[in-house]
C-alpha cells in the first residue's frame, strides 16, 4: 500500500519519496499509543488493567489456547470450509498485542526523523470495541503530531475494508475521526475487500486513493477530487427522506445497477431494506414497509457491498443518519 502510495505521489511531483514502514499486522490501536496516553485517561484504563490480569493467569491462558488451537486443526483438516473462527492467543508479556509495545519499540525510536505525514491502515483489532475507537484513534493521533512537535503532521488512514469480522462501528469512529480530528483524511475501501481474507489483495487502489488526498492537501493540486461522498444531513418528507452529501464532485453516481445497501427505520427503531435513487446532488430513500422514516443507514454490516459512488470514481463511506446505541458502546 505505501509502495502504491508513494509510487503516485512520485509520478506527479518529480520529487523522490522517503518511506518508513513500521507495521506488525494483526495489532490493536492501543500497542501503538503511548502508555502516558492509556494512563491517563479514564476511558483507556480498563485497557491496561485487562492486560495485567491477563499477565497473571498467563500460562494456564497460553496452555488452554494450545489445547483449543489443536482441536481446531483438526476440525479445519476434516471441513477446510469451516466458517468457525480460530482461537485467539493470549496476550503475553512479549506479546505484540500488548499495549503500548510497539510504540516503545517501533514509532519513538523515529522521533529524531523529520516527517511530511503519517498513512495508517489498521482497525481489525478493535472492532469489538468500536465505540471506543471514536477516541482511542484521536488520542493516538494527538500523541504521535505531540511526539514530532507539528500539530498539524498530515494523517490518511484508510477504513477498514468488508470482512466477516469487522464492525460498522469501528467505520463509524474512523469516519468521525476525518471529520473531527483537522489534517486527517480517509480512504474507503468498500469495494475492495474481500469478506474472507482480512488482508484483501487490491493495494494498489488503496495506495491510490491515499495519494489523492496527500496530492490535493499537502502537495497543492487543488481541484483534485480526494474523497468519496460523505453523509451532511437528512430530511424525512411524505414518507421518504432526503440526504445530502458532501464531497459530491462530478455529481452522485450509482454503479452498475440501482442503489444497494440502504436500510430505514421508523420510530420502532427496526431497520427494513430500502429503495433509493438519485435526484441531482441528493439522495431519496424510502422502504414501502416503513410509513414514516426518522433513520437512514448505508453499508452498515460487517461485508457491504455499496456501488454509490461521486463522478470521480471514489465510494461513499458507509454510515447512518441516527444515534442509537451500537452493539460496540460501552465496549472497553
Amino acid at each position: 500500500m505505501a509502495y502504491f502510495f508513494a509510487q503516485e505521489v512520485y509520478e506527479h511531483t518529480k520529487v523522490p519519496i522517503g518511506l518508513i514502514n513500521s507495521t506488525w499486522g494483526g495489532t490493536p490501536a492501543e500497542s501503538w499509543t503511548r502508555r502516558e496516553v492509556l494512563e491517563n485517561d479514564p476511558e483507556f484504563r480498563p485497557i491496561l488493567e485487562r492486560y495485567q490480569r491477563g499477565l497473571s493467569t498467563y500460562p494456564q491462558d497460553y496452555a488452554a489456547y494450545q489445547a483449543a488451537q489443536q482441536e481446531y486443526k483438526q476440525e479445519r483438516a476434516v471441513n477446510p470450509q469451516t466458517r468457525r473462527a480460530p482461537p485467539k492467543e493470549p496476550v503475553g508479556p512479549t506479546s505484540n498485542k500488548s499495549p503500548y509495545k510497539n510504540y516503545n519499540a517501533m514509532i519513538h525510536p523515529l522521533v529524531p526523523y523529520t516527517l511530511r505525514g503519517v498513512i495508517w491502515y489498521q482497525g481489525e483489532n478493535n472492532a469489538d470495541r468500536g465505540y471506543q475507537y471514536r477516541r482511542l484513534f484521536p488520542a493516538l493521533i494527538s500523541s504521535w503530531r505531540q511526539e514530532w512537535g507539528q500539530p498539524d503532521l498530515p494523517f490518511y488512514f484508510v477504513q477498514i475494508a468488508p470482512h466477516r469480522s469487522a464492525k460498522p462501528d469501528l467505520r463509524e469512529a474512523q469516519l468521525l475521526t476525518m471529520r473531527t480530528v483537522p489534517h486527517t483524511g480517509m480512504a474507503v475501501i468498500t469495494d475492495a475487500g474481500d469478506s474472507l481474507d482480512i488482508h484483501p489483495r487490491n493495494k494498489q487502489v488503496v495506495g491510490h486513493r491515499l495519494a489523492q488526498w496527500a496530492l490535493a492537501k499537502e502537495y497543492g493540486d487543488k481541484k483534485r477530487p480526494y474523497s468519496g461522498p460523505v453523509y451532511e444531513s437528512m430530511k424525512a418528507e411524505n414518507g421518504q427522506v432526503r440526504l445530502r452529501f458532501q464531497y459530491t464532485d462530478g455529481g452522485l453516481v450509482a454503479q452498475n445497477g440501482p442503489l444497494r445497501e440502504f436500510t430505514v427505520a421508523g420510530p420502532d427503531s427496526v431497520f427494513r431494506p430500502a429503495q433509493a435513487r438519485i435526484e441531482g446532488q441528493e439522495l431519496v430513500v424510502w422502504s414501502d414497509d416503513v410509513k414514516q422514516p426518522v433513520a437512514v443507514r448505508f453499508a452498515w454490516k460487517a461485508t457491504p457491498f455499496p456501488n454509490f459512488y461521486n463522478g470521480a470514481g471514489l465510494p461513499a463511506s458507509p454510515f447512518r443518519t441516527d444515534n442509537w446505541r451500537t452493539p460496540t458502546q460501552g465496549g472497553r
